[in-house]
């Protein structure tokens, strides 16, 4: 299964290259939220790519919605998100990626982020540990946020989430850095290299977040909710860390 979804986001992140930087069709799905010809298209590509080898298995893909044929649901279920980093992609900014999960029974048991860009894929099995281009990788061992490098997203109703502002604010003066880059699957790909030491957004959609997810629990990190509990990709906000800032970083998220 491991194989068969990396190489799915592979021909599906060739898909995206092929089409960056020319002319696109770009369409509003929301007064922001962007969807362009390149998301269809390699949508389109991995739910029949999906559909051939497992064709009762659901899928849960961001454009299409569940795009489930069987009557009776798959204990597996796909969860693709075709083109992560929309916006950036649409403006030629060259920073999104695929994101591909399969869950199977509740648990995130695959995941796989690809960039086409830089030709990095990141993946991870539940149990079998995380992996960039087939090399293990792990967590940063950063211990104090003021030493941290971490990452953010503005969520698309950033305007009617008050928040945001504050979380965002108290961060820049606690942290070394802060980054905010468009697309959060390859933010969590990132806490789960070691490139970023932690990641929190609000108002994430399970196709952003459930291969990222895995990357970075196998790769030795920590998933959770704001507040320390357990996080579920169909229930947002996410906070995600090396593990060793989770704490600072839940104590930055309660300050006024």
């Amino acid at each position: 299964m491991l194989n068969f979804a990396i190489q799915t986001a592979r021909d599906a992140g060739r898909v995206l290259a092929e089409k960056f930087g020319r002319a696109l069709q770009v369409s509003n799905k929301g007064d922001i939220d962007l969807v362009t010809e390149a998301d269809l298209a390699a949508e389109r590509l991995i739910v029949e790519r999906i559909r051939s080898y497992h064709p009762r298995h659901s899928i849960l893909a961001e454009e299409g919605g569940d795009v489930t044929r069987e009557e009776r649901a798959s204990e597996f279920k796909w969860i693709i998100d075709p083109l992560d980093g929309t916006t950036n992609y649409a403006h030629g900014y060259p920073c999104f990626c695929v994101s591909v999960a399969l869950e199977r029974a509740g648990e995130i048991v695959i995941g796989v982020v690809y960039d086409p860009t830089r030709e990095e894929v990141f993946a991870a099995e539940r149990g079998g540990g995380a992996t960039l281009n087939a090399r293990r990788i792990r967590v940063s061992d950063v211990e104090d946020l003021n030493a941290a490098m971490i990452c953010t997203g503005f969520p698309y109703d950033v305007r009617d989430r008050g928040d945001f502002a504050r979380h965002f604010r108290n961060f820049i003066m606690t942290a070394q850095a802060v980054r905010r880059d468009g697309s959060a699957a390859l933010d969590l790909a990132y806490v789960a290299s070691g490139r970023f030491d932690g990641f929190w957004e609000e108002g994430l959609r399970a196709w952003d977040v459930a291969a990222g997810k895995l990357l970075v629990e196998e790769a030795g990190g920590r998933v959770s909710r704001y507040d320390g509990t357990e996080f579920r990709i169909y229930e947002p906000p996410i906070l995600a860390s090396n593990g060793l800032l989770h704490d600072a970083m839940m104590r930055v998220l309660q300050m006024p």
